[in-house]
């Protein structure tokens, strides 16, 4: 069975800004595992629930510059805007590569970069 895997992190992420946790956790299978590189790892729904808990102080606006989908795999490169615990708005620039199982988010390895207020030319 083929899934449009942009369509299914689309509509998650959309719940996500309805502050509606447990719809986004619908897309996820239960043991997903979510990898922040250099940071954490998050195993089960149990977990990811708990952090969008803690972190997502209000809803992060997240911004898609690129979805890039093959097989089981999708690439999405962006923004996403995150208040801090001192209520701080804080843009972090993000790479996720997300890996599904029949239409469901399985994995996630993510790289989140917070913007510098110092960006350098190349």
């Amino acid at each position: 069975m083929s899934f449009d895997l942009k369509s299914i992190l689309l509509r998650a992420n959309a719940a996500i800004a309805e502050r509606d946790h447990e719809g986004f956790l619908s897309y996820c299978t239960d043991d997903t595992r979510w990898f922040f590189v250099g940071e954490q790892t998050l195993d089960g729904k149990d977990a990811v629930r708990a952090y969008m808990a803690a972190t997502y102080i209000e809803p992060p606006i997240v911004m898609v510059d690129q979805l890039i989908s093959e097989g089981d795999f999708l690439t999405v490169i962006g923004e996403i805007t995150m208040k801090n615990a001192d209520g701080i708005p804080v843009r972090y620039w993000y790479s996720d590569t997300w890996r599904f199982e029949n239409g469901k988010m399985a994995e996630l390895k993510a790289f989140v970069i917070p913007e510098s207020t110092e960006q350098r030319s190349v």
